[in-house]
Formats: C-alpha cells, sequence, structure tokens
C-alpha cells in the first residue's frame, strides 16, 4: 500500500489508479485525512489515502505456459501415500513435564509478596469452609464454640493484624463481644484521618467489618474511633430534639436529609424514643436520605 496526497479525494483516487495502473473501482484505499480548505487558506488540509490495487497489474501477473511448453515440460513422478489399513488415526503420545509448556494464567498472573499474603490469608481465607455452599451456611458451620472473651481476643488479634498493615499509626485496638454485639474501639495518632472527612472513611470501615464478622461469627458490631461516634450521637441527639417535640405535639415528623453513619444513629435514636410510632428511612427526588416518623397506619 502507497501514500498518496491530493488536494481532493477525487484527485487523490485518480493519482492512485494511474500510479498501481487499475481503474478506480479496483482500488482498496483507507482515508487518512478528509481535505480542507481552511479559513482564509490558513489551516488548509490536503487530501491523504493510502491505498492499493485490488488485482495485480499486467506487468505483475504470471505468464501462463504455451502448449508446446507443456509438451516439453518433464512429468513430475508421482509421490504414492502409503496409508495405514487399520485406522487413519494419528497416535498421540503425551509429552514429558518438562516439555510441557506453562500456562499463560500462570505467567501473566502478578506475585504478591510473602507478608501480603500471610495477611490477606489470615484475614479472609477459612480452610474449612467449602465450595458451593451460601455464606450463611459457612458462617454456621464454621463458627467456633467460643464465649465471648475467646471472640474478642480472636477478633482483636486479627483486627490489630489488620491495622499494622495499613499506612495509618493505630496503636490501640480494643474488642468486646456483649450480647450478640463486637465493641470495637480504635485509637492512634492518625486516628482522625482513618475516620476521613464527614466519615467517609468510618463508613467504609464500618461496612467492611461488618461483612466480615458478621458472616463469619454471626455478630453486630459498634465502631468507635477516637470518640467519633460518641460526639455523632451527641451531636444528632441535640439535633432531633426539636423533631421530637413536633412529634408529640402532632403525632408524625420528619428530619431533614442525614448523611452517612448520621442517618442511622438518629434512626436508633427516634426509636428508642417512639418504639410504638412507624419509624423509617426514606428518600427524596434527589436520592437524599430522611427519616420519617408516623402512625403505622399512616406511612405516606
Amino acid at each position: 500500500m502507497k501514500k498518496i496526497e491530493a488536494k481532493t479525494l477525487e484527485e487523490a483516487y485518480a493519482k492512485a489508479a494511474n500510479i498501481f495502473d487499475c481503474s478506480v473501482t479496483d482500488l482498496e484505499y483507507e482515508i487518512v485525512q478528509h481535505p480542507n480548505n481552511g479559513f482564509l487558506g490558513i489551516g488548509a488540509k490536503n487530501a491523504v489515502i493510502v491505498a492499493a490495487c485490488r488485482t495485480r497489474s499486467r506487468a505483475e501477473k504470471p505468464s501462463t505456459p504455451s502448449h508446446s511448453d507443456r509438451r516439453s515440460a518433464p512429468k513430475k513422478p508421482q509421490k504414492k501415500t502409503e496409508q495405514p489399513a487399520q485406522s487413519s488415526r494419528k497416535e498421540t503420545r503425551p509429552t514429558p513435564p518438562e516439555q510441557q509448556p506453562l500456562k499463560k494464567e500462570s505467567a501473566a498472573r502478578p506475585k504478591t509478596s510473602e507478608s501480603e499474603s500471610v495477611i490477606l490469608n489470615g484475614f479472609f481465607d477459612d480452610g474449612e469452609k467449602k465450595q458451593g455452599k451460601s455464606m450463611a451456611e459457612n458462617a454456621e458451620e464454621t463458627k467456633p464454640a467460643l464465649s465471648n472473651q475467646e471472640l474478642s481476643i480472636t477478633i482483636e488479634e486479627r483486627l490489630g493484624t489488620l491495622m499494622r498493615s495499613t499506612c495509618f499509626d493505630i496503636d490501640t485496638v480494643e474488642v468486646d463481644v456483649i450480647d450478640g454485639t463486637a465493641y470495637i474501639f480504635i485509637d492512634g495518632e492518625d486516628a482522625a484521618l482513618l475516620i476521613g472527612k464527614e466519615g467517609y472513611r468510618y463508613n467504609a470501615l464500618s461496612y467492611l467489618l461488618y461483612n466480615w464478622i458478621h458472616n463469619e461469627y454471626g455478630l453486630y458490631i459498634k465502631l468507635e474511633i477516637a470518640q467519633f461516634l460518641a460526639s455523632q450521637q451527641e451531636m444528632i441527639r441535640n439535633y432531633i430534639q426539636p423533631v421530637i417535640e413536633h412529634v408529640h405535639q402532632s403525632g408524625w415528623g420528619k428530619t431533614r436529609p442525614l448523611d452517612g453513619i448520621l442517618v442511622q444513629i438518629a434512626l436508633e435514636q427516634l426509636r428508642e424514643e417512639f418504639p410504638h410510632k412507624y419509624v423509617a428511612i426514606k428518600r427524596t427526588k434527589q436520592g437524599e436520605r430522611y427519616i420519617l416518623i408516623n402512625e403505622f397506619n399512616k406511612r405516606s
């Protein structure tokens, strides 16, 4: 294929046909650049194509031998191929293990360091889990018959290993298991960084810990990082006080839109305040979450 440049595409096609000595209809081309007149001649561009001829030119066509040449040319002896009489199947011999090619998957798989594999295996893996079963069934089968104190020590050790593998400076990890709930306390110099702006890292860590601890031990969690949860609970308690007074007067009420963990804290406090009312999380048209307090027969 050759690169051809002209002012217009038609000129480029004609130029290519002359070069390859063929018709325009026999060209096989690709437009690299469309022509552009620009603005007052500024930025003008020529047409550029890459073309080739589909059929060979006359000069390139191989000459066919004449009738006299065919007579004079010696005939080549035909080789007889002997085929086995029994079967036409080829015998396949197993290649020795030294000559077998390596699989592409093992070559493309990234290598992990020994310390990373130890942390991941110790935190996530469970050798006694069987394939093909649900997470709840695995949790029931592998749930150890441990006391609350033994569960606290086990979770605390594994969570401490996880915290030491991160980039945060965390020196305190305490876990207490009481009435089916794991109360987790984390503190250190980087506790504020672990919480994140507006508590987004706190929410993510709570979600991860809940999925691990609840699926493996069947426990709920309460995560406290450097008194963050206590301060948020106190702030929400003061925030929903006018809502509580409005519900006592009118029988119903709702909060303003809340973010992240705040909506869960407000939900717990309002359900504790109104155990005989309908208290649930609702969403606005914009997707923001708020809490509605109403009678059970008036849920709209």
